[in-house]
This record gives structure tokens, C-alpha cells and sequence, in this order.
């Protein structure tokens, strides 16, 4: 298999993230793992600079290929950039409302989509969207154990000044502690 393509805005990376690229590593068998850190995240606002959150992202994922992904939208990184068979990464979260981004069939087209899938989350669901893609054989699931971190969980426990055990790797924790990020 070629690459495989892990977006986000990684605002910051959590050891959910981490838990995801894990899986995806060790599911598809990849020579290669491109962590895409989105410069200007088309679906959401973001808390920290491109500048910190590509820093963040490199101390989460040691030994990948983790860059800076200029384009909003996932079809424009996939019509300019030039990558090997590639699998485009996301989360249950984000599938359920494929649809409705841009240009999916194009993206599909242009990327196998592999779905993290966790327990409890309702296979129907994810399932009833493939089946409205033109080409649902390109999208793939595979399951994760499940993680309580998120973003938004860091973002407030820094805020609070409440330590990052569990949530983010060491290294994250430092450079946040570090840059002062997410104090208010």
C-alpha cells in the first residue's frame, strides 16, 4: 500500500489522534504515514497558530511525515498534491457528515477513505452513508479502542491549569507548557 493520509487541525494533538494513526499504521501496512496539519481548517475555528499546532503535531508524531496542509478543503489538497494510492484517515465523527463536504465523490475518486470505527458507535450509521457514495467500495473501516481525549478537554484543563496526564503525549504537554498555549 501506498500512503496514508491523517488530516486535522491537531488543535492540539491528543493521544485519541495518536491512537488513530497507531491503527491506521498497523491496518493498512503503510510505507508511509502523512500527518496533514490543516493551515486553515475550512469546518472550524482554531485556538493556536499553523506555526504551534505543526510543532505540536511533529512532537505527537515522532517519525512520521507531518507538514503544514495549506488548502480548507481535503478535494483541493487531493487535486494538487501527488500521492502514491493513497487512504485518507478520518473518524467516525467526521464521516457520518461526509456528504456534505466538498466534492466527496471527487475525493473518493481520488482516495480510499478509511473510517475509525470505535465500539458502541453505530455501524448502521456510518454504513448508510457509504452506500450513497458512487463508489463505496473505496471506503474502509477499521475499529479503534475507544479514547475519552479531545481537544476541547485540553484546551479547558490547560486553561484551568489542571495537568495533561492521559490526554497528550509528554512531549505535546511540554511544548504547550512551554509556547504558553491555550492559557486564557
Amino acid at each position: 500500500m501506498g500512503v496514508v493520509l491523517y488530516g486535522g487541525a491537531f488543535d492540539p494533538p491528543h493521544l485519541g489522534h495518536v491512537a488513530v494513526a497507531d491503527a491506521a499504521r498497523e491496518r493498512f501496512r503503510v510505507e508511509r504515514l502523512v500527518v496533514l496539519v490543516n493551515e486553515r481548517p475550512g469546518h472550524r475555528g482554531v485556538h493556536a497558530s499553523a506555526e504551534d499546532r505543526l510543532a505540536l503535531a511533529a512532537a505527537a508524531f515522532p517519525g512520521d511525515d507531518v507538514r503544514l496542509d495549506p488548502y480548507p478543503r481535503t478535494v483541493e489538497l487531493l487535486r494538487a498534491e501527488r500521492f502514491d494510492d493513497p487512504v485518507f484517515v478520518i473518524g467516525a465523527d467526521q464521516f457520518r457528515a461526509f456528504l456534505a463536504w466538498a466534492e466527496p465523490e471527487e475525493v473518493v475518486a481520488r482516495a480510499r477513505i478509511a473510517v475509525a470505527t470505535r465500539p458502541g458507535f453505530q455501524r448502521s450509521e456510518l454504513e448508510a452513508v457509504r452506500d450513497q457514495l458512487g463508489r463505496p467500495e473505496r471506503v474502509l473501516f477499521f475499529e479503534i479502542e475507544p479514547n475519552p481525549a479531545a481537544s476541547t478537554d485540553v484546551r479547558a484543563r490547560v486553561a484551568a491549569g489542571e495537568p495533561l496526564d492521559g490526554l497528550v503525549p509528554a512531549a505535546v504537554a511540554r511544548l504547550i507548557e512551554e509556547r504558553g498555549l491555550y492559557r486564557p
